[in-house]
């Protein structure tokens, strides 16, 4: 029955919930056959077997923490045959275990905190006003293109220390290395790509070497924890994961956002009247149209029993996190977006030691730019049928390629 759900499909994406709910009520654990009828994923959909498993030490991020070389080249090839710029991207702590995991996040986790994002706050509502100002004499825009994606771009660019003229180019690369995250046939056609994103990254690093600045990349290269340094592609990796992390799911929170509030008139009006409402809307926003769909994959480090299966050792996990935070059972009216919803644990940041790093960042940009353009647009509305909103294709992310409104 799950082959003839095609997870990845931007059509599948416009409406999951119901097919989701489904699942849930059949096995909140279940086998999951691709699309291509060859590869097998446990696809977890029930909150609670979410949650645990989010937290679960005996699943891995990394399939080489449950093969040896010997079974790895029998079992996935594709792993022992990256190239140089494939390991790269592959070397960034969302893919490690500890102790790898802990010791690179201890490198970045100041730079993240709460207080030290909230000193981002006038320059992040700066951004957000120039970008509609740009817009507000045509009377129309694509909440994509014009807001949702250059904000934060923008602001982990600045924080980075990478020119603003090359966020175009980053948009690009992040798009592709992202829809193929999870399918090894789409990573090998992007190899192109990876190695162009690569070879920039690194460029750059060199480049402040030397360099005396404060930006986040620069103290990245001076970081000490223990008396380690980030290694050469430990460094390529942290900034490909800080820019694709730091924007690509924002982008998705603040698009998926707008589009939950113009599909919900009573909210949309709720938030004009009520901006102070803004940090309770953008957790349901999170909740309600989680922009990270599934959580990067997992690996079953060994045989064990889990909601009801036994998942073998090498199994791999998948476990969908739109699915989890729509759960009947943890949520009341699931369906419904509710802006002023207490009790919203949802799991839209993921749980336990791979918790998102730039939570606090991506609250405080989604807060600012759907405040400010309701604020500033007050009559914004869809300008197509909901039904032509496009969604982007992959299993990683939940998210709109284009927004087209007017006001």
């Amino acid at each position: 029955m799950t082959q003839q759900i095609n997870l990845i499909s931007p059509a599948f994406k416009a409406n999951p919930f119901p097919v989701f709910a489904m699942l849930r009520a059949q096995a909140p654990v279940m086998e999951y056959v691709w699309p291509d009828g060859q590869r097998r994923s446990w696809l977890i959909t029930g909150f609670k077997e979410a949650e645990a498993a989010l937290k679960d030490p005996r699943i891995v991020k990394t399939v080489r923490s449950v093969y040896s070389q010997e079974e790895l080249a029998e079992k996935f090839p594709w792993v022992l045959n990256q190239t140089e710029e494939q390991l790269m991207l592959n070397r960034h702590m969302l893919n490690a275990d500890p102790p790898d995991h802990t010791r690179l996040r201890t490198l970045v986790n100041l730079s993240f905190t709460p207080r030290l994002v909230e000193q981002w706050r006038s320059r992040i509502q700066e951004i957000a006003d120039e970008l509609l100002d740009a817009v507000q004499e045509r009377g129309e825009m694509d909440v994509i293109d014009d807001l949702a994606f250059p904000l934060p771009i923008r602001v982990i660019s600045e924080m980075l220390g990478v020119p603003d003229e090359d966020r175009t180019k980053f948009r690009y690369w992040s798009n592709i290395i992202v829809e193929a995250t999870g399918d090894p046939q789409a990573f090998e056609r992007a190899a192109d790509d990876i190695t162009a994103f690569t070879r920039y990254v690194h460029d750059l690093v060199e480049k402040k070497r030397n360099d005396e600045s404060d930006d986040l990349l620069s103290k990245l290269i001076r970081a000490e924890s223990e008396g380690q340094k980030l290694s050469k592609h430990e460094l390529v990796a942290m900034v490909f994961l800080l820019i694709v992390a730091g924007h690509e799911t924002t982008v998705n929170l603040i698009g998926n956002g707008i589009y939950a509030l113009l599909q919900h008139p009573e909210q949309l009006e709720l938030l004009k009247q009520h901006p102070e409402h803004i940090k309770t809307a953008v957790e349901e926003f999170l909740r309600y149209y989680s922009p990270v769909m599934t959580a990067t994959q997992r690996w079953a480090r060994e045989d064990m029993e889990f909601g009801g299966q036994q998942i073998k050792r090498g199994d791999n996990v998948l476990i969908v996190l739109a699915a989890a935070n729509h759960d009947e059972h943890e949520f009341a009216e699931p369906d419904k977006l509710d802006i002023t919803r207490k009790e919203n644990h949802h799991l839209a940041f993921g749980k336990g030691i791979h918790y998102c790093l730039g939570a606090p960042l991506a609250r405080l940009e989604a807060q600012i730019a759907v405040n400010t353009l309701l604020k500033r647009m007050p009559n914004v509305r869809l300008a197509v049928d909901p039904q032509q909103v496009q969604w982007r294709p992959g299993i990683l992310l939940l998210g709109l390629s284009k927004l087209p409104v007017t006001f």
